[in-house]
């Protein structure tokens, strides 16, 4: 077997764009022959994955997956709304959120889907010929129940974690209204104090000049109001603003939720 140098490795990685590793695998493989290596390469669709692995991506599609009480959700971004939509890819994607299933982890498991799941992306990207990637993954173990929504044909994806009701209507509901109405905490509990206190600060800042009582009470009254704005439970029901959320799904205790859009700053 041919003693291959990373000099020789590297000389391949430039002429092909594949990572390292692939590199020594085709030189190993070819007996230290750099055209052999290409073929290998090219032949197995890494090279032509490679080369596009820089592309932007900056469309894609979010998919949710449930057994039992277990959840989950994956972003995939992809360069065109084409391929977002294609039969493959979102097959592709599907089975990536499925098999994420069976993973022991509770809470963001991006880093384990795409170790599990790089020579498969490859794959992908050369069958496809666009650029692709697994930008977000998240699996819940809920003592209740996980539930999702997606929107805009998975441009939006919601899941929640909740206790106190299984009926797939009513969660459906819930998680349509966090896509709608964009929640930031659940309860006024979740906000930081340091959040609360600048709120608090730019609300006294617009009363300058009024009595220190006065201030109070108006600014106790724009926190209010921002709370409902901000918190879930406070929000007016998307089926029926005369009741909050809590009001609607008395005896529903939602325990965590996320709400994911297609090329948003995270």
């Amino acid at each position: 077997m041919a003693n291959i140098s990373a000099k020789t490795v590297k000389e391949l990685r430039e002429k092909t764009d594949a990572g390292m590793m692939d590199c020594k695998k085709a030189l190993v493989e070819a007996d230290g022959d750099m055209e052999k290596a290409i073929d290998i390469l090219r032949k197995s669709g890494i090279a032509k994955a490679a080369k596009k692995s820089g592309r932007t991506v900056k469309d894609g599609k979010i998919l949710a997956a449930h057994n039992a009480n277990v959840g989950v959700m994956i972003e995939a971004l992809c360069e065109t709304d084409f391929v977002a939509k294609n039969e493959k890819f979102t097959d592709y994607i599907t089975s990536v959120a499925n098999n994420a299933l069976s993973l022991t982890t509770d809470g963001d498991i991006a880093d384990e889907v795409n170790e599990k799941e790089k020579d498969n992306l490859t794959e992908m990207i050369a069958r496809i010929g666009e650029n692709m990637q697994i930008r977000r993954a998240m699996r819940w173990e809920s003592k209740g129940t996980c539930a999702s929504y997606l929107h805009m044909g998975g441009r939006i994806g919601v899941m929640i974690d909740v206790e106190g009701a299984d009926d797939k209507d009513a969660l459906s509901d819930i998680c349509m209204h966090i896509a709608a109405f964009k929640p930031q905490f659940i309860v006024p509990e979740d906000i930081p104090a340091e959040v609360i206190a600048k709120e608090k600060e730019i609300a006294a800042a617009q009363m300058e000049g009024k009595p220190a009582e006065i201030i109070d009470k108006i600014v106790s009254g724009k926190i209010n109001k921002w709370y409902k704005e901000v918190c879930l439970m406070h929000q007016p029901w998307v089926r029926d603003d005369k009741q909050s959320v809590a009001e609607a799904n008395s005896g529903v205790k939602i325990k965590r939720f996320i709400r994911w859009e297609i090329g948003e700053e995270i």
